[in-house]
């Protein structure tokens, strides 16, 4: 036996400088003599790629912006598992991201041309152990610079390794039998594996439900704590509702209310002024188009008090914006201005109001005559796009404020009837969603089904019918959300994509 070893060991030996070599190329130099990277030098060694994708840079983009956040989120939970104790290894996981340009750049592996949103997406696969390395891996897919990690680096050996001379500048290719015999993992396997393999509902279930199961259990008391505060808190201050804008985790959430709790003990007047309001914890202090009134969970608590000292201003401009929007309505034949949150950008009132009041101008200087009740029963939303005015299928109109209001008009009067027709389908359609999510929750046991505000009613419609055809013991209990992806939330909901694949994963 010993001497099978030594000579199976011989036969890999002379390998071994040529691996070194090949390393040396394709890593920084830096890299071979630095120490393990910390979870907190990780995200600051990932600063510009945050500053580069972070949703708060998308206001006026949601579907970019919501990739964003979901891959934000993937990301997160492979970094966290990175940092675990004894984890040895990941599943390959494909992300995609969009990146803010200032110029058109010429793509490169993996990366698409500029679009005309001054955006770029980046799809790339993470498969390193490593959590330096996983971090280089991210800065060079998205062409960002890399240098700065050394500076994170304290133990970095101060004399760079030898350039390798008369040695081949591509990676080894290990034959199989080394990873046989070291139970190493071959990182190409793994990638071909992944391209190869067709992720199922039921098999990705079947290897992801106990840990969600267990995600969830341990969420249970936070998730009766955030519950208690946000009923004490509704009461107290008498608010319609308490919402989140971004996906936060239950134990963020606790910690937000707690925050709002605390400052209700300690100056309750200005508090009392979100009477009748709904609070949304947010990126920023304001209201919002929709009459919310919206906390910033980076500001301090004094931001948040003359935020409520301020709200009798805010009512006084959502009257006026009341106002505008009726007088537009007017103009335009009775047709209802309306801001629907799922489509359209995240907007304070101040900047709602500011397009609606550039849009009346624009109507005013036409002077168009008012076609009374022409257009009553439908719906338009605003944006600040330069693009042409379009008909949603849901049936409103998609309009930008600087329309020429001749062409406008002639535009909406000719497409009237098939509005109203998308108006009526859309109606139809969200009852039998509403009637096929209750379905799908009490046939599977589910604590909640839901879905992200990207998913359309006909979507959501898809992805129930064809639950409701398979049996799925794996659900019973669960949070379950429908998205564009797979991924287990930090706290045990279950993402799964809207057009998820049946049958058994491919071998």
């Amino acid at each position: 036996m010993l001497g099978s070893w030594r000579a199976f060991s011989e036969m890999f030996c002379h390998l071994r400088p040529w691996r070194r070599f090949c390393l040396r190329k394709v890593l920084p130099p830096w890299l071979h003599y630095s120490r393990a990277l910390s979870g907190a030098e990780a995200i600051n060694a990932l600063r510009p790629f945050y500053f580069a994708v972070h949703p708060d840079f998308f206001g006026q983009h949601p579907r970019e912006r919501e990739v964003n956040e979901n891959s934000l989120k993937r990301l997160s939970v492979y970094l966290e598992n990175l940092q675990k104790p004894g984890f040895k290894s990941l599943k390959p996981t494909q992300l995609t991201f969009y990146i803010r340009e200032k110029t058109a750049q010429n793509s490169s592996e993996g990366q698409e041309p500029v679009s005309t949103t001054g955006f770029r997406a980046v799809r790339f696969t993470l498969h390193s152990s490593d959590l330096l390395s996983t971090v280089l891996y991210i800065l060079n897919s998205c062409s960002l610079p890399v240098e700065h990690v050394q500076s994170l680096n304290t133990n970095v050996h101060s004399q760079p390794l030898k350039e390798a001379t008369g040695m081949p500048d591509r990676p080894i290719k290990w034959h199989r039998s080394y990873y046989s015999f070291t139970g190493f993992k071959d990182p190409d396997e793994d990638l071909e594996h992944v391209s190869r393999v067709e992720t199922t509902l039921t098999s990705w279930l079947g290897s992801n439900g106990k840990g969600a199961v267990k995600k969830l259990k341990n969420s249970l008391p936070l998730r009766k704590e955030l519950d208690r505060l946000k009923n004490e808190l509704s009461e107290l201050l008498q608010l319609s509702d308490i919402r989140w804008q971004r996906g936060w985790g239950v134990a963020h959430r606790c910690s937000q209310l707690h925050s709002l709790s605390r400052l209700a003990q300690q100056n309750l007047e200005p508090l009392q002024n979100a009477k009748g309001c709904t609070i949304v914890f947010t990126d920023r202090s304001g209201m919002s188009a929709l009459g919310h009134v919206m906390l910033g969970t980076m500001d301090v608590h004094h931001h948040w008090t003359r935020l409520f000292e301020s709200l009798p201003n805010y009512f006084d401009l959502q009257r006026r914006m009341s106002a505008l929007e009726d007088q537009i309505s007017h103009l335009l034949g009775g047709i209802q201005v309306v801001y629907i949150e799922e489509l359209q950008p995240a907007l304070t009132l101040d900047e709602y109001y500011s397009l609606l009041d550039t849009f009346y101008n624009q109507l005013q200087r036409s002077r168009a005559p008012p076609r009374p009740q022409s257009l009553s029963g439908l719906q338009m939303i605003l944006s600040s796009d330069r693009y042409a005015p379009s008909l949603h299928e849901l049936g409103h109109f998609n309009i930008p404020a600087l329309s020429d209001p001749a062409s406008l008009q002639s535009f909406m009067r000719t497409k009237a009837q098939q509005a109203r027709e998308n108006m009526r389908r859309r109606e139809k359609l969200k009852v039998i969603e509403n009637e096929l999510i209750q379905a799908s929750t009490r046939k599977f046991s589910l604590e909640k089904l839901y879905k992200e505000p990207s998913i359309s009613s006909r979507q959501m419609v898809d992805c129930c019918k064809r639950l409701l055809e398979q049996s799925l013991p794996y659900l019973h209990g669960m949070h379950l959300c429908v998205s564009h992806f797979y991924s287990v939330m930090q706290d045990g909901d279950l993402c799964i994509p809207w057009n998820w694949k049946k049958g058994e994963a491919m071998k």
